[in-house]
Formats: structure tokens, sequence, C-alpha cells
């Protein structure tokens, strides 16, 4: 972890090649059983998978405040816009490669997925090399069965499981024209899109280790890691 650090070991891990890993997530409700934490709790999760994995991977503290408009009107939900995210991924990997040369943001909110790629283009035509994972995966688009899973895998604890309740099932594709014009409160009363209510922990812990890997394997693509060092025939 970055943060641990102090700044002579920092300068020595920039100066081996490492990578800077961002987990970029949301403060945002989450349902009435999810934390507001969420997203930003899976993204830190595939950032310290990643740096499990390879050695030259360091994480930064994560950005815990994303754009999150559509989810107004929900109490808990903390906001900064896309434009302000823009802003702030910008100026922050402008700093970061005053140490690395090779940054990588990790993100789990569909919001923030416009400014991250207009402050990726901004930084590469600055010759920055900074990446941009945004995952894939088939299940609920929010609050579901995969994200209620993804966070009884990582703080089972915190997942008010007697609160889980159905929301909105019907497909992402036909929510989204009412979605971007009213937002979440519009289409679900709860908040929730998609059926927490079958989610498992083992579940959870196999989709976790599917998003891992598939992230592990684009970065070998972005940066290949380094041959170890032969000690003799």
């Amino acid at each position: 972890m970055l943060a641990d650090l102090t700044w002579p070991e920092a300068g020595h891990r920039a100066a081996a090649g490492a990578i800077l890993a961002i987990a970029v997530g949301a403060t945002e409700q989450h349902g009435p059983h999810l934390p507001l934490s969420t997203d930003t709790d899976i993204a830190v999760a595939l950032c310290a998978r990643l740096a499990a994995a390879r050695s030259d991977v360091l994480v930064g503290p994560p950005i815990a405040y994303g754009a999150s408009g559509e989810h107004a009107g929900f109490p808990g939900t903390l906001s900064i816009g896309q434009a302000a995210l823009e802003l702030l991924v910008v100026e922050l990997c402008r700093s970061a490669t005053d140490t690395v040369d090779r940054i990588l943001l990790v993100n789990w909110h569909g919001g923030n997925v416009e400014p991250l790629c207009r402050a990726r283009d901004v930084l590469r035509s600055e010759s920055r090399d900074v990446r941009v994972y945004l995952p894939r995966f088939d299940g609920d688009p929010h609050a579901g069965r995969s994200e209620t899973g993804l966070q009884l895998a990582l703080t089972p604890e915190r997942v008010r499981g007697e609160l889980a309740a159905i929301g909105n099932t019907r497909p992402l594709v036909e929510l989204l024209p009412q979605l971007r014009t009213a937002g979440v409160r519009a289409v679900s009363a709860n908040g929730v899109l998609g059926d927490p209510s079958e989610a498992t922990a083992a579940e959870g812990a196999a989709l976790l280790e599917d998003l891992g890997a598939t992230l592990l394997d684009r970065t070998r693509r972005w940066w290949p890691e380094p041959l170890p060092e032969r000690t003799g025939e």
C-alpha cells in the first residue's frame, strides 16, 4: 500500500518500475441492505488482488467519490459529478507520474466511465502511461445478486441480509432512457436494480476470482511482467 510507505521507500519502488493501481469507486446508495461504500470496496479488493499477484504493483488510496448523480434522492449518496471527477483524475495522475511511469485506474461504478475515459485520453495525449480497467460481467446492474454476493465475500458482517429485497429486474438497456433523465429513484423505489435475495458469499467469491484473473491478464497484456533473473545453469 503506497500510503504505508515513506517517501524514500516509495522512490525505491518507483525506480524499480512500479505500477500504481488506484481504485475508483463511489459513495452512493446500494439498496437498503448494502453499505454506501460498496463500489469502492469492490474496486479496492480488485487492486489488492492484483498487488498480491504482481510484486510490481503499488496500491494507492482509493477515490471514494464519483459521478453518482443518478442516485440523487437517496440519503447518503455523495456525488462530485463528472467534471470534478475528470479534473481530479487528471491532476492526480499528473502528480503521480512525477514518481511512477505507469498508472492503472480500476473502476467499479458505471457513472464514472465517461469522465475516466476522458481523463485517460487527456493524460495519454501528454504521453503519460495511464490505463483504465472497466470490469464486465453478467449479472444484476446495481445492488442485486452480483454486488451483494461480492460484498458477502468481502465483508459479510456489513450486509443487512434481512433487508435485501427485489428491485426493478427489467434489463438495463430498457431502463437506461429513464435512468438518464430521471435517475434510479424513478425506476426503483428501494434503489435496487435486480434481485439480491439469492446472493451467496460463495458465488461472490467465484465472481471476485474471475474478475481478479481478468484484471491480471489485462495488465500483463499492457505491461508484461519481467522475467525472473537466472541464477545459473
